[in-house]
C-alpha cells in the first residue's frame, strides 16, 4: 500500500505541468490548487479502501479537477415546466425584454440616479419610480425597498414602533421559509394585539383592540391560503373608516400585489393596488416580483405625509434598492400605461393567459421528439391534461387549465429517476411528479426549440 501511495505526485508537481498550467490560466492559481488538493485526497482515499491506483496517477488527478472546475453553477438557466407560473425556488417572474435591456443600460453605464440633471444638485432614487406608481395606483406617493417583507417591517416600525398594531387573528400568516407576520412585528419593535378568531372577525373586534397606546391598524391579505365556510372578515373600507375615527392609519399589506384584475384570465378577482388605495388604506405595500411580473422589490405607496416619515427611517437606507433594480422596475411600470400591448409584452401575464388548447398542440408537436429522447430508456410519453397554478403564494385555491407531457416508467418505475436525470442536464429541465408519472406541464414554455434543446443531451 505505500509504494503504490508513492506513485501519487504532489500538488506542485501537479501545478507545474501543463495540464496544471492550463487549470490556473482558466480558473486561477487558488482555485486550481484547491482543487488538485481535493482531488488527490479523493484518490489517496480510494486507494487506501482498496482501489487500483491508475495507470497514470498524476492525469486521472489532473482530470478529477478538471472536471470539478468546469461544473456548470447551481445558479444557471433552467426549464421550469413545474405547471407554477411564479415559482419562488425558480426566480419567479420572467423579466420582459424591455426591462432587460433597461437593466444592461444601468450596468454597462453610469446613471443619474440620485443626481439632478436640471439643477445640477442631488436627486432621489425613488422618483425615478414615484410618478409611475402615483400614476397606476392613484396614491399620493411611493417608496420602493427590496421586498414586500422590507415593506411591512419599515411601515411597522415607523408608525407603531414601541407600541401596539391591532391585526386580525385570521391575517397572522406565514409565508415561505417560516417567515410570519408576529416574528416581523417583533423584529419592528411593535407589540401585537390579535382581535377576532381565526375565521370571523368583526368591525366591534378591531374597536375593541383599540387602545391608548395602539400605533397603527394592519390588514394582511391572505394571497397564500384561504379559509372558506362560515367567516367573516372586515373589508378594507370599513376598516379605513374604524381607523379614520381612531385617529390612527391604516396599512393594507396586499402581498403578491396586481395592478389589473385578473378575472380577465379565469382567476379568482383579487383587490387591485388602486381599488386598496381608493378603499381608503393610508398606505398600501406590495411586491414586484411576483403578479407584478417585476423583478424582487417591495412598494409602498399612500399618504405624502407618511411615505416621508417612512423615508426618513435610517432603516430606508438599509433596504433601498440599487440602479439595476431601479431601471428594470421603471421598464415594467411603464409596460402598464400600454394596457392593450400588456399581455403580449409581459411574460407573467402572456403565461397567465395561455389557454389549455394552445398549450395542447405545443404538447402534440413536442412529444414525437421527447419520446425518442426517453426511448432509452423505456419511458412512455403521453399527452395530459394538467392544471397550472400562479404561484408565490398567489390565489393559492385556483388553478388554470393547462396540458403537457406525462412521462412513465417500465413497470411503474419510480419517476423520481427520470426527475433526477432531467434536473443534471446542461439546460435542467424541473417537472413534477405527479400519479407515478413526470409531468412536464408546458404553460410555462415559450419557445418549442428550448426543450429541445434540452432533451438532446439526454444521454443513457
Amino acid at each position: 500500500m505505500s509504494a503504490a501511495l508513492r506513485h501519487l505526485p504532489s500538488v506542485d508537481r501537479l501545478l507545474g505541468a501543463t495540464g496544471g498550467a492550463a487549470l490556473i490560466a482558466a480558473h486561477g492559481r487558488m482555485p486550481a490548487t484547491e482543487a488538485l488538493r481535493r482531488a488527490l485526497g479523493a484518490l489517496r482515499d480510494d486507494v487506501l479502501a482498496g482501489a487500483a491506483m491508475p495507470p497514470d496517477p498524476a492525469q486521472a488527478v489532473l482530470n478529477a479537477a478538471a472536471a470539478e472546475l468546469d461544473r456548470p453553477d447551481a445558479l444557471r438557466p433552467c426549464l421550469n415546466l413545474t405547471g407554477t407560473v411564479l415559482h419562488t425556488n425558480l426566480g419567479r417572474a420572467l423579466l420582459p425584454e424591455e426591462a432587460i435591456r433597461a437593466a444592461t443600460e444601468a450596468m454597462r453605464h453610469p446613471l443619474a440616479l440620485e443626481f439632478d440633471l436640471e439643477s445640477g444638485g442631488r436627486g432621489e432614487r425613488d422618483d425615478h419610480l414615484r410618478g409611475l406608481l402615483r400614476e397606476l395606483t392613484g396614491a399620493e406617493d411611493a417608496t420602493v425597498v427590496n421586498n414586500n417583507a422590507a415593506a411591512v417591517l419599515l411601515a411597522l416600525n415607523t408608525l407603531a414602533g414601541g407600541r401596539e398594531a391591532v391585526v386580525s387573528r385570521g391575517e397572522l400568516i406565514e409565508i415561505g421559509g417560516a417567515f410570519r407576520i408576529p416574528d416581523i412585528m417583533a423584529r419592528a419593535g411593535v407589540r401585537l394585539v390579535e382581535v377576532g378568531t381565526t375565521n370571523r372577525t368583526h368591525e366591534k373586534d378591531y374597536t375593541a383592540g383599540i387602545g391608548p397606546d395602539t400605533g397603527m391598524l394592519l390588514k394582511v391579505h391572505c394571497s397564500n391560503y384561504r379559509i372558506e365556510g362560515f367567516t367573516k372578515e372586515v373589508e378594507a373600507q370599513e376598516l379605513a373608516r374604524i381607523a379614520g375615527d381612531a385617529g390612527l392609519p391604516l396599512m393594507n399589506d396586499l402581498g403578491s400585489g396586481s395592478l389589473l384584475d385578473l378575472s380577465r384570465f379565469g382567476l379568482r378577482r383579487e383587490p387591485t393596488v388602486a381599488e386598496a388605495v381608493a378603499a381608503g388604506a393610508d398606505l398600501v405595500s406590495f411586491s414586484g416580483d411576483k403578479l407584478l411580473g417585476g423583478p424582487q422589490a417591495g412598494f409602498i405607496v399612500g399618504r405624502k405625509d407618511l411615505i416621508a416619515r417612512l423615508n426618513r427611517n435610517p432603516m430606508k437606507r438599509a433596504m433601498r434598492l440599487d440602479k439595476i433594480r431601479i431601471a428594470a422596475l421603471a421598464a415594467v411600470l411603464k409596460l402598464y400605461l400600454n394596457p392593450d400591448r400588456l399581455i403580449a409584452r409581459l411574460p407573467t401575464l402572456r403565461l397567465l393567459a395561455r389557454d389549455r388548447a394552445e398549450i395542447r398542440a405545443q404538447a402534440e408537436r413536442l412529444r414525437g421528439a421527447v419520446a425518442e429522447a426517453v426511448a432509452g430508456f423505456d419511458h412512455d410519453v403521453e399527452l395530459c391534461d394538467c392544471e397550472s397554478q400562479v404561484g408565490s403564494g398567489a390565489l393559492p385555491t385556483d388553478t388554470l387549465p393547462s396540458a403537457g407531457l406525462a412521462l412513465r416508467g417500465p413497470g411503474g418505475r419510480a419517476p423520481e429517476e427520470m426527475a433526477a436525470r432531467l434536473r443534471r442536464l446542461p439546460l435542467p429541465v424541473i417537472g413534477r411528479i405527479a400519479e407515478g408519472a413526470l409531468i412536464l406541464d408546458l404553460r410555462t414554455l415559450d419557445r418549442d426549440e428550448d426543450l429541445l434543446t434540452a432533451m438532446q443531451r439526454l444521454a443513457p
